[in-house]
């Protein structure tokens, strides 16, 4: 640590304000030495807080930080700053553990589950306390820090005068009245039992500017820190934690972290960071800030929103069950031009290269999201798909589990339609596993509703011209059933299986095409269209599903009829009880 002018205040009166057993901070040095990590090895940190849940621009930050250390050799540790404890968010830590589990960001050094792994710890700030004290004091001695009895409404005046005036707004120079004050007022203060905070005596100087360099951005300029900020929160508090700005730089310090690569929003405070890198005499750290993601609205760009947009948190990801592949591929991807134009597994393998990155806030699209998700899950095997659907589940949809597991077969036979790898166009209408059920329900007998009333709206919503009435939709099921032949195992045979409906549609009256139906509605019930359309709701319950055929040859003839005959059982039954005597 670098010497400076002594401290105004006596190195008794400043001993006195901390625990008479507390290290120096050469225990410290010796205590987390250098990593002896070979050259160009890494060694970075994401550093989130539990004051609320986890965004999903902290996942990329996280998943980036963890890259650069394994492709350069060095370590990736997690480390948990919740030094402002009035906000700390109960469930937080849980939220933290399940978020990076599920997209396998697992650290080398931190202490999530309560288990510490690596030798710089403890991993958690608040568990930190005697080294930041410390360091702290070490400051104080040097007259690099000073106790503030600047109470809230003080300081809201001294703001009101710098405003009156038009001077800058902050605690600095002649506002910093606490600054340089005579040890009998402190000492006075102290009797009393006044709160303090502990001030670092900023050496900036006003007007001055200051340069360094962004491992992401470049050169950057701004203007020195001039102010006196809070590095030790106040003696109110009974565990006296440091703000992030002093802690952040200790930690770094001594857990021998070589890259911080962080938000955008931290841009401004690295003439304060570094001043504190100076005033402790530690080796300054290079930065990397990550433009933050933004999200289209009506005519303009704002950041993605914790408030506004559930696609903000990482819970909304895990719960919709996005393959985490496909998450993190998306998020290079917004961040790296270069790694979107890549195949999937090539792009998650390639090496992360900071300077390739944009200092502009890149788009979020979830539309894009899914689109990559579908061609994912694309690539997968039905029994892959089965077991990612099924550990979802066992959380979000404990029916569907029971399903998969008594029903596999059915499953397996589901995902073959018109998913094969033969299939020039294979189906990509599951983008999440939260869509399996919608998606693929239809396929289990246990699951599935037959559609038993020939009113059902889905069937008027295939003719708004009225023509397929419960009468016409009954005489569908009927002929279907009394001629259905099933299809082959044999998928390229068959391939005038489609052929039995219409023929029974053009024995019912529908029209031979659409064209002609559309020339004289009045003339027929529907068009072969709207005819398949009521055997595909019959079976599917939907207007829209896969290739009938394929559908068929996965349910079996037994299932198929079941579900057809359903709209003739229940006209059965309303006709007999129609015909039932009443009593009076």
């Amino acid at each position: 640590m670098t010497v400076a002018a002594a401290s105004p205040l006596s190195r008794d009166l400043i001993d006195s304000l901390f625990p008479p057993a507390l290290p120096e901070p050469a225990h410290w040095e010796e205590r987390y030495p250098p990593r002896g990590l070979p050259a160009g090895a890494e060694v970075t940190r994401f550093a989130p807080s539990p004051t609320g849940w986890l965004h999903i621009g902290g996942i990329f930050t996280a998943s980036v930080n963890l890259a650069i250390a394994r492709q350069s050799g060095g370590t990736y540790l997690l480390r948990v700053e919740d030094t402002d404890q009035s906000r700390f968010e109960e469930g937080a830590l849980a939220q933290f553990e399940a978020g990076f589990g599920y997209f396998g960001i697992r650290a080398d050094e931190s202490e999530l589950e309560g288990i510490t792994t690596g030798n710089y710890g403890p991993y958690v700030q608040s568990e930190r306390a005697q080294i930041y004290a410390s360091y702290v004091r070490e400051l104080m001695r040097q007259g690099k820090a000073y106790p503030c009895f600047a109470t809230r409404e003080e300081l809201a005046q001294i703001t009101a005068r710098q405003k009156a005036t038009g001077a800058l707004p902050g605690y600095y120079g002649d506002w910093a009245v606490w600054r340089d004050a005579p040890e009998d007022q402190v000492r006075a203060r102290l009797a009393d039992g006044d709160p303090y905070v502990v001030r670092f005596r900023s050496p900036g100087v006003g007007a001055r500017r200051v340069s360094y360099t962004d491992a992401i951005r470049g050169e950057l300029t701004a203007d020195d820190n001039r102010n006196d900020v809070v590095i030790l929160k106040s003696s109110e508090n009974a565990l006296r934690l440091p703000t992030y700005h002093l802690a952040h730089v200790v930690d770094d310090h001594l857990m021998r972290v070589t890259l911080v690569v962080r938000g955008e929003e931290w841009i401004s405070s690295v003439p304060l960071h570094h001043q504190l890198f100076d005033a402790l005499g530690f080796e300054r750290i290079r930065y990397a800030h990550i433009a933050q993601l933004m999200k289209q609205d009506g005519g303009s760009r704002r950041k993605l929103s914790k408030r506004k947009d559930p696609e903000a948190s990482v819970a909304y990801y895990i719960e919709q069950g996005f393959p985490p592949e496909a998450v993190q591929y998306y998020l290079r991807g917004l961040a790296n031009g270069r790694l979107a134009e890549l195949p999937l597994p090539e792009a998650l393998a390639a090496p992360i290269r900071l300077e390739d990155f944009g200092s502009a806030g890149p788009l979020a699209d979830l539309v894009k999201l899914e689109d990559i998700s579908a061609d994912y899950v694309a690539t997968l095997s039905g029994e892959e798909i089965i077991e990612r659907v099924s550990a979802w589940a066992q959380t979000y949809d404990q029916n569907l589990v029971k399903t998969l597991d008594t029903e596999r077969s059915v499953a397996l036979a589901a995902l073959t339609v018109e998913r094969g790898p033969l299939v020039q166009n294979p189906r990509k209408d599951l983008r999440k596993w939260s869509d399996f059920r919608p998606v693929y329900g239809f396929f289990f007998p246990s699951v599935f509703e037959p559609v038993t009333d020939p009113s059902d709206e889905r069937f008027a919503d295939l003719d708004p011209n009225g023509g397929l009435t419960p009468d016409v939709v009954r005489s569908l099921a009927d002929g279907f059933a009394k001629g259905y032949v099933p299809p082959s195992a044999d998928p390229d045979a068959d391939a005038d299986w489609f052929d039995q409906v219409r023929s029974l549609a053009t024995s019912l009256g529908f029209a031979k095409n659409k064209k002609l139906y559309k020339k004289d509605p009045g003339a027929y019930p529907g068009s072969i269209a709207e005819a398949s359309g009521v055997i595909r709701i019959l079976i599917t319950g939907s207007k829209q599903s896969p290739d009938l055929k394929q559908v068929c040859a996965a349910l079996g003839t037994d299932e198929v009829l079941r579900r057809v005959r359903a709209v003739l059982l229940h006209a059965a039954h309303r006709a007999s009880s129609a015909a039932l005597p009443r009593h009076r």
